[in-house]
């Protein structure tokens, strides 16, 4: 398969780092020739150095052979334009990075006529994760599939958890009456992430994940160690496009929001748009302003600004001020990883959600969902199980997965069915894979 993704920024590389990992003819566009270099270093691309709106350098890169055409540049603009020019000059597929989520709901305008196929909008993307982490209180990473009949969970392991010091088979046969699978441990101050075997034991602090239909979340509070509590009041920082998206979202679903804006003609414009919320203007990065808001009585804090590090650090004090959520925006994908120790519940990067949602449409196989935890570098996929697909013709515990992947579980005629052992996955089946990014090709054949 050909892809030619232009735009060498954290989209561009880390999709390229993705489908590196298999053996795809991968070519990277940008007129920054230090990120081609460091692109080139780091991962098995080709790259092309100039301007993709360039339709001579699209012909250079014979973008009438391409499969998958990708423009992520941080301009929506040259997005639009690099696509359409994709599409008429021969490009099977193509896909455009947007910053205006208008676009993505349109139904008035056919944009595949003009040459896009699919849009991808990070800002909208990241304001829907934001409302699935707030209804997921406890946890710091959720991941629903069909509206939450299966559910990827994620959390610290609290001191109290009755899990400390059993090994996973021990804590399966303990709590037999709950469904549930654990599907990764990332161990306290620790960068790599383990996919447990019966021997792998639960530590206190260790990040743990969780595959569990719906009927099994009230449980897992029990297991983790955390006390359930609902999310009713909430603070966003900054009037962003996405606090503005997120903000609405909340207050759609009966959220009480008070959103924190700097600028005064934009505090105005946000109130303006969204009446149910209450806008204050002031500097956020401000406590005492805080304080005079009762953010102590705020059940969650979530920082959106256009800062990264005024985002971490308002969290920071929300923390300290007793507010049980708390949800920080970062352009640093670097920082991804980073929440667990530094005391942020959550950190998203708008462009590693864009990027996952992207990366979905180049994979092979009914690949229905795509999506990424936030502090491990991992992928949860959930694929289509086809008639004679191999995962069909064992038991799971005779399915040679590769050890860097596991099941999460299967969705069955809308009914989520844990994969332990015994388990017969049939074609129809929506069937939940975590895997480490190295492995996603292998458990992929198991699926075609």
């Amino acid at each position: 398969m050909k892809i030619i993704i232009a735009g060498a920024g954290d989209v561009g590389f880390h999709l390229a780092k993705l489908l590196s990992f298999e053996s795809q003819d991968i070519y990277l566009i940008d007129t920054d020739s230090e990120k081609l270099e460091y692109a080139s270093n780091h991962i098995d691309v080709i790259t092309k150095k100039g301007d993709a709106t360039s339709i001579k350098l699209l012909k250079e890169v014979h973008i009438e052979k391409a499969d998958i055409f990708l423009a992520v540049t941080e301009s929506q603009n040259t997005n639009f334009t690099i696509a359409i020019l994709a599409k008429k000059l021969g490009a099977k597929k193509t896909i455009a990075r947007i910053s205006n989520h208008e676009f993505t709901q349109n139904s008035e305008i056919d944009f595949t006529e003009i040459g896009i196929d699919s849009m991808i909008s990070p800002g909208e993307l990241a304001a829907n994760e934001i409302k699935m982490l707030l209804n997921q209180s406890a946890f710091n990473d959720t991941i629903e599939f069909e509206n939450g009949t299966l559910n990827i969970l994620g959390s610290t392991l609290e001191y109290n958890s009755p899990l400390i010091g059993l090994t996973v088979q021990e804590a399966r046969e303990r709590f037999s009456t709950i469904d549930f699978i654990t599907i990764a441990i990332k161990p306290e101050n620790r960068y790599e992430t383990i996919i447990p075997r019966g021997n792998s034991i639960y530590s206190a602090n260790d990040q743990i994940y969780f595959s569990a239909p719906k009927e099994s979340i009230k449980s897992l509070y029990k297991l983790m160690g955390k006390t359930q509590f609902g999310v009713k009041d909430v603070m966003i920082l900054g009037g962003s496009k996405i606090g503005v998206k997120a903000a609405r979202n909340l207050c759609e679903n009966n959220f009480n929001i008070k959103l924190v804006e700097l600028n005064k003609t934009r505090a105005f414009e946000v109130a303006e748009k969204i009446p149910n919320a209450l806008v204050i203007k002031g500097d956020g990065r401000n406590v005492e302003l805080l304080e005079e808001e009762n953010i102590a009585q705020m059940d969650a804090f979530v920082a959106v600004t256009g800062d990264s590090e005024t985002n971490i650090m308002s969290c920071l004090v929300a923390k300290s001020k007793g507010v049980k959520k708390t949800i920080a925006l970062v352009e640093n994908m670097d920082y991804i990883n980073i929440s667990q120790t530094i005391g942020i519940d959550t950190l998203i990067n708008k462009k590693l959600l864009a990027a996952s949602a992207i990366f979905k449409h180049v994979r092979k196989g009914e690949v229905l969902k795509l999506a990424n935890l936030h502090n491990v570098d991992a992928e949860v996929l959930e694929f289509l199980v086809k008639e004679n697909s191999k995962v069909t013709k064992n038991l799971v515990k005779d399915i040679k997965i590769t050890k860097k992947a596991v099941f999460g579980g299967v969705i069955r005629n809308g009914v989520a069915m844990m994969t332990f052992g015994d388990f017969q996955i049939k074609a129809g089946d929506k069937a939940v894979v975590f895997c480490l990014p190295e492995a996603i090709h292998k458990v992929e054949k198991l699926f075609n």
